[in-house]
């Protein structure tokens, strides 16, 4: 079926068909520069988080925050966050950590929206070009007078390309929504937990 459709002429014809085919590219991109920025963000940080501990506690503090701007976790940069404001009073190195984890949810949730509405809006574009084609075709009929199956088939079976197109654009952009939802949470949750109790590090050192 695909095969045999004429993929120029329908763009040509429908530009809901036109809108489907960006709204894809734009998917595949949004997914692939997500994919790629959680890529870079993998791994486990509880050796990393042990290890700047035992640097804070040994009076290393520097090779400490060297630690954090080394490592691509998220909680990295939080961290160093935290013991760049060491010195400053307990409830500003605690607002500092609570702006830097914000910051860091931001630059995870990133397009993320993006996709969402892809998935969402995708369909309805199809079913959108399938209303839009089909009405072309009785229109088509109408004005060739001739209302045989052959002459209604084809017609209406392109019509409905539109619908499948707009699915195979939105299920991909879903997916990848859900997935990168589930990597947020592991990694707010990593970067919510580790970070808490590493201001309580700090502070005993700074401040015992």
């Amino acid at each position: 079926m695909f095969a045999n459709f004429d993929w120029i002429g329908a763009m040509r014809s429908s530009p809901v068909m036109v809108i489907i085919v960006m709204c894809s590219v734009v998917t595949l991109g949004f997914a692939f520069e997500r994919l790629l920025y959680f890529w870079k963000r993998r791994g486990n940080p509880e050796p990393f988080y042990k290890a700047t501990c035992d640097k804070v506690r040994n009076g290393r503090v520097q090779d400490a925050l060297n630690e954090c701007l080394g490592n691509p976790h998220p909680l990295g940069a939080v961290a160093a966050e935290v013991l760049k404001n060491a010195h400053m009073p307990h409830d500003a190195i605690e607002e500092k950590m609570h702006i830097a984890l914000s910051e860091q949810r931001l630059h995870l949730e990133r397009n993320l929206g993006v996709l969402g509405t892809m998935g969402n809006t995708a369909p309805l574009i199809g079913l959108l070009g399938t209303v839009w084609g089909i009405m072309r075709a009785f229109h088509d009929i109408y004005q060739a007078g001739n209302a045989n199956l052959a002459t209604v088939a084809k017609p209406i079976s392109e019509a409905l390309i539109a619908t499948a197109v707009g699915l195979f654009a939105a299920i991909p952009a879903v997916v990848a929504y859900n997935y990168f939802v589930s990597k947020i949470r592991v990694l707010d949750s990593e970067m919510t937990n580790f970070s808490s109790d590493f201001l309580n590090i700090v502070r005993r050192h700074f401040f015992s």
